[in-house]
């Protein structure tokens, strides 16, 4: 399948100053930016910046950054998911995964999460896929926030429904693995028929999970 990126921006104001938020965006104009040294959720910031770039590459990568001037400040990423993951044995071409999703800290009262979201969701392409994000607790910043897990998690939700993901239910031995895991979805307007029910399939490995 082609994948087709079309280019969204939009613009928040913020007491530090107005934000951009804008996406996709290609391994070239992300190297003209700088990388806040506090998004470190996954790995170092700078290997992190690394990974996004690399994404930026992939033919369905999409990057969506929020930035202060030159400095991204947050971003979201989607791309097929890992290969040694169940949601890729399908080998389903309309399934995408929300892979990472990411504001420094000082910014993130001003629901940027929620805006790298709306952005993502303007490309009409969008519609072509079945989006997944893997929500896991250990991922969460707990202990920076200052939340309890179930506050998060209600936070995480009220992020992601902001581009339309709803939870689903699945018997993935990992995400049942704590009750604050859980799996979100977006299924476009455009996926066909066949390629939902591959999804469910992987969703329930375990036939009487039905």
């Amino acid at each position: 399948m082609e994948h087709i990126k079309t280019y969204n921006a939009m613009t928040r104001s913020t007491p530090k100053g107005k934000l951009v938020i804008e996406g996709p965006i290609p391994k070239e104009r992300l190297e003209t930016y700088d990388f806040h040294e506090d998004l470190t959720a996954f790995r170092p910031a700078k290997e992190q910046f690394k990974a996004l770039k690399g994404i930026a590459e992939l033919p369905e990568g999409r990057i969506i950054i929020a930035r202060d001037d030159h400095t991204v400040i947050g971003y979201v990423t989607y791309l097929y998911p890992d290969p040694l993951e169940r949601w890729s044995e399908g080998h389903n071409p309309y399934l995408i995964e929300l892979g990472a999703i990411e504001v420094a800290l000082e910014f993130r009262k001003y629901k940027v999460g929620k805006g790298l979201l709306n952005v993502s969701m303007m490309d009409p392409f969008m519609e072509n896929y079945i989006i997944i994000t893997t929500e896991y607790y250990w991922h969460w910043d707990l202990k920076g926030t200052g939340l309890s897990v179930w506050d998060y998690r209600k936070i995480m939700e009220k992020t992601m429904q902001a581009g339309g993901l709803e939870v689903f239910a699945t018997d993935d031995p990992e995400i049942c693995s704590h009750p604050a895991n859980c799996l979100m979805v977006r299924i476009g307007r455009h996926v066909p028929k066949e390629a939902i029910e591959n999804f469910d399939h992987l969703r329930f490995k375990n036939k009487y999970m039905y």
